[in-house]
């Protein structure tokens, strides 16, 4: 199911903490950097934050520029992002001004948090989920209900924690500021556990002030069937690679790329790269891996269009290419259309032999754009 982009937004002390111990909020960053984080809440379409921190810091989550309310308004939107809270036990404090503030408030709950919550008065949509808190099923009703793609999340760290744990965190903008905690008891940013492997992507770093924003993307793909954050970027790529390709009224246009289990590239590629008229996506980008490399046992190949079954311009279709090279996961946009090769299925020749492939719908128009011409 589509989620929205996830945005995870914090600020921490050189030695990771987000607070201290002291009765005050321990301000990490200045007046640029809150008018930094203000511009981001006003560009998502809510901002989420524990019941914890609503419980500690007692916050508004406002946008506070009036310009950019205003703007939000022009463009249609209300004029400040939907307000989201997640809480097991639906306690909470019904006075709190984060419900008394700003503009429409959704409590992510149990179904017994949810008929305590509703006891107390709880100034929200209330929204059950079940006997537990599932993330993935709260992002998916707050996408598909609650028509929320851009979430902003911030914090505290066990919300952090688990998102970036469960492969559901899209972006980390974290802010370091030149101060040392030192206090085992104050709340970090991440927690113990098991995160995904493999080393995040520095997209951006810019000092404001005193401090530095640094920007992160996850590279590592999901297992299986699981779908993680950084699948969505892998394939968003391969849809970028394919608006690369030399038109062509005899051949769809399309992107891949080779992604190793720990998020490192192996290799891209896009239809009639070079000199070859004829070649297709996947054979481009797997032709520039080295056979024997054991990375592509484990590895992903992401490939705007499902990788074909059939082709008339060369014997081995790209499927086969891809558990010739031991592969056995393919993420794709869009499933073969009929237009040159009847009943293409180059998904059902892949599971057959044993591969995974899973098909995110959501880049479908992404995958579909330079192929226009061909499919109206």
């Amino acid at each position: 199911m589509p989620l929205p982009y996830v945005l995870l937004s914090a600020a921490v002390s050189l030695d990771g903490y987000l607070d201290d111990t002291g009765p005050e909020r321990l301000l990490l960053s200045g007046p640029a950097d809150f008018d930094r984080v203000d511009e981001v809440r006003a560009s998502v379409d809510a901002v989420l934050i524990g019941a914890g921190t609503i419980r500690a810091d007692n916050p508004r989550l406002l946008v506070y520029s009036a310009e950019r309310r205003a703007a939000r308004v022009a463009s249609g939107r209300p004029e400040y992002p939907l307000k989201v809270t997640v809480s097991g036990s639906g306690e909470l404090d019904p006075a709190a001004p984060f419900w008394h503030t700003g503009g429409a408030k959704a409590l992510l709950t149990t179904d017994e948090g949810a008929r305590r919550a509703r006891a107390l008065g709880i100034a929200a949509d209330i929204v059950p989920l079940g006997d537990r808190i599932d993330w993935r099923a709260a992002l998916e009703h707050l996408h598909d209900a609650l028509g929320v793609e851009r979430l902003m999340v911030e914090g505290g760290g066990t919300v952090h924690t688990q998102l970036l744990q469960q492969g559901l965190a899209d972006e980390l903008q974290l802010v370091l500021a030149p101060l040392l905690v030192g206090d085992p008891r104050a709340p970090r940013m991440f927690g113990p556990g098991a995160y995904q492997g493999g080393r995040l992507r520095l997209v951006e770093t810019r000092r404001i002030e005193d401090v530095v924003l640094t920007r992160y993307l996850p590279t590592a793909p999901g297992t299986g069937r699981t779908v993680t954050a950084a699948d969505r970027h892998w394939l968003a790529l391969a849809c970028e690679l394919a608006e690369l390709c030399p038109p062509s009224r005899t051949a769809f246009s399309v992107g891949a790329v080779v992604v190793a289990s720990d998020g490192t590239e192996l290799a891209r590629g896009h239809s009639r790269e070079g000199d070859d008229p004829v070649a297709h996506a996947e054979e481009a980008a797997l032709a520039k891996t080295d056979p024997a490399d054991p990375r592509l046992t484990g590895a992903t190949v992401y490939s705007s269009l499902e990788p074909c079954a059939r082709r008339a311009s060369r014997p081995a279709p790209c499927a086969r290419l891809i558990l010739d090279a031991g592969v056995r996961r393919v993420v794709t946009a869009w499933r073969e259309p009929d237009t040159f090769v009847a009943d293409a299925d180059g998904s059902g020749v892949l599971a057959a032999a044993g591969a995974t492939v899973l098909v995110l719908p959501e880049y479908e128009e992404r995958a579909t754009a330079p192929n226009r011409h061909l499919t109206g």
